[in-house]
Parts: structure tokens; C-alpha cells; sequence
């Protein structure tokens, strides 16, 4: 049963005191079966209480708000999580059958949600290529792992082109994007073929085999498979995401699972820097970190992280912000 530590940390440094900062975090790692989380340990500036609730989805999501004036605002998660290795589908019902269960879906909640086609002007020339992918004697399975290769394979997987705000449009013209494009344009694929799909955020623990994602925010797909459930698959790896991947939030795209975002009272300069450290790299965080506890109102040295399709989504929140 293979154990990860993973510590998450997300640091604003403002301008000038900032006040009445009021954040949503989702950072509590699904727990289940297949995913049990032993230790977590939340620390942010100020210690404020969190509240929290699960949505819709079934995430937890924290809620707080740092009232003091501050100069920074540091929100670490550290994890130790275990995994379990879950068994993949079989095979052994007719794909009519499989095909007709999920037909009868589309009206069942909370699948409806997950089928929703997102409109983009490339979406005539998507169904196409889905047409052309499916054979009359595949199972849902079969389609999952083909689309997954197809994005894999047809996308290319460049950092800083895209940004969350890029919409479907764009990324169907670059064919270029970073694992949160690689996700939607998976789900589109399945949702035309009326197969339920889902965005999951969260970590992959690799142990530095260079699969592409590692030691940032990653992100998924999870595609609903009868007699089975819900299949994680990551078109990023062209692979099945399974006990090295760490599930944080799961809905119907990134905005739904965004780990961090809110709002604030304060002039809008601002850096933000993210970093996430899984087993090893833990000394050089927690040395950050430490630096961060000390001087938690300063403006110290910080080292420079590269930037990740996570942060992007920070600098856009904060660009955005309620000035009062």
C-alpha cells in the first residue's frame, strides 16, 4: 500500500497591509476506499478557524477569513496519504447492455451534470474524430482508453501557452495546453459519445519517473463505467490514474475544484508563489516554511517557483479581486 507526503504551499506577499481576507480552500483529500489520508496538517498566517462543508460534489471545502492587516497570507498543507491499487473493469457485459445503461442516465442525477456539452466552435469537427474513433463492437472501456491515447497522442504538452481562462476554442487551435486542457478536451470526447466525465484536481507521486505533471497541482479525468464506477484516466500520461494519483476535489471542470481562490480588502499589488513537494523534496519546503512561521509579516528572501497551470489560475483570481 504505497504512502506519500505532499505538502502544498500557497504565499501572497502584497504591496501594503491588505485586511478582511476571505479564502475557499479545497485541500482535503478524498477519502475512500482506495485513498485513506492519515495526517493532514493546515497551517495559515494568522491561524484562523476554518469552517467546513461538503458541496455538491461530495468535496470538502474550507472556509476562512484573516481579518488582521497583513503584509502575507501562507497556506500549507502537509499531507500523508495512503493508497490502494483498484482493480481495473472487465469486460464481461455485452457493450449493448453497457451502451444502453448509460443511455438510460441522462436524466439520473448527479450523471446529468456530467454530460453537459460544453459549445465551442471546434465541436462539429470533434464529433468527427469521435465518430471515426468508435467501432460497432467497443465497450465504454475500450472508447475511455482510445480517446484517452487520441488527446495524448494529437495534443502536445507545452507549459505557459494556455491559461485557465483559455476557452476550448483556443485550445482546439493550438492542439497545446498543459493537464487541465488535456482534461476538458478528454471530457468533451466522452460526453459526445454520452459517457458521464468529471474533472479531478490533485497530485501525482511518480517518484521523479518523468511523467509529466509531477511535483505541481495535476489534474484528470474520471470517466463512469457500468458495473464499474467511476475510472480515472489521465490523458497528460496516457495512462489509468490510479494509486499514484492523489484525488483533491472532483465536478464538472476547474472551476469547480479550484484548491484555492477568494477575495480582499486592499490595494491590488501583490506576488504569489506556489510549490508543491511530494517525499523527497520535503527539506526544502519545510526549510521555506520556517523562514515563512518566523517572519510571517515581513518581506524575507523567497525562492521563485515555476509557474504551473494552478498559479496562472491564482493571478487571474487576484487581478480580479474587490478593491474597497
Amino acid at each position: 500500500m504505497p504512502e506519500f507526503e505532499i505538502q502544498h504551499i500557497t504565499r501572497y506577499i502584497y504591496e501594503a497591509p491588505v485586511r478582511d481576507s476571505a479564502n475557499q480552500i479545497i485541500l482535503f483529500p478524498i477519502k475512500d476506499e482506495y485513498q485513506n489520508v492519515i495526517k493532514q496538517d493546515l497551517i495559515i498566517t494568522g491561524h484562523p478557524i476554518v469552517d467546513t462543508h461538503i458541496d455538491y460534489y461530495g468535496n470538502e471545502v474550507g472556509s476562512f477569513t484573516y481579518s488582521e492587516p497583513h503584509t502575507m497570507l501562507v497556506i500549507s498543507s502537509k499531507l500523508t496519504v495512503s493508497t490502494k491499487h483498484r482493480p481495473l473493469p472487465v469486460n464481461d457485459i455485452f457493450p449493448s447492455q453497457q451502451w444502453q445503461y448509460l443511455d438510460s442516465l441522462k436524466y439520473v442525477v448527479p450523471y446529468i451534470d456530467f454530460l453537459k456539452q460544453e459549445y465551442f466552435e471546434g465541436l462539429e469537427d470533434l464529433e468527427k474524430i469521435v465518430a471515426a474513433q468508435r467501432s460497432p463492437d467497443d465497450t465504454p472501456y475500450q472508447i475511455v482508453m482510445r480517446f484517452c491515447q487520441y488527446v495524448y497522442n494529437n495534443f502536445e504538452y507545452i507549459k505557459g501557452v494556455t491559461s485557465v481562462e483559455t476557452t476550448l476554442d483556443e485550445i482546439w487551435k493550438l492542439k497545446a495546453g498543459v493537464c487541465q486542457d488535456f482534461a476538458h478536451i478528454l471530457m468533451e470526447m466522452l460526453r459526445l459519445m454520452h459517457i458521464p466525465a468529471r474533472y479531478v484536481s490533485g497530485y501525482i507521486c511518480t517518484t521523479k519517473n518523468g511523467m509529466r505533471g509531477e511535483g505541481a497541482t495535476h489534474a484528470w479525468a474520471e470517466a463512469y463505467i457500468p458495473d464499474y464506477g467511476w475510472l480515472g484516466i489521465d490523458p497528460t500520461n496516457n495512462c489509468i490514474a490510479n494509486e499514484t494519483h492523489i484525488r483533491l476535489a472532483v465536478g464538472r471542470n476547474f472551476t469547480d475544484c479550484s484548491p484555492v481562490k477568494g477575495v480582499y480588502k486592499g490595494a491590488s499589488g501583490h506576488k504569489l508563489e506556489v510549490s508543491v513537494s511530494v517525499d523527497d523534496e520535503t527539506t526544502m519546503i519545510n526549510e521555506y516554511l520556517s523562514i515563512t512561521e518566523a517572519q510571517p509579516e515581513t518581506k524575507a528572501p523567497i525562492s521563485t517557483f515555476p509557474k504551473n497551470s494552478y498559479q496562472r489560475y491564482m493571478e487571474m483570481v487576484q487581478q480580479q479581486q474587490q478593491q474597497q
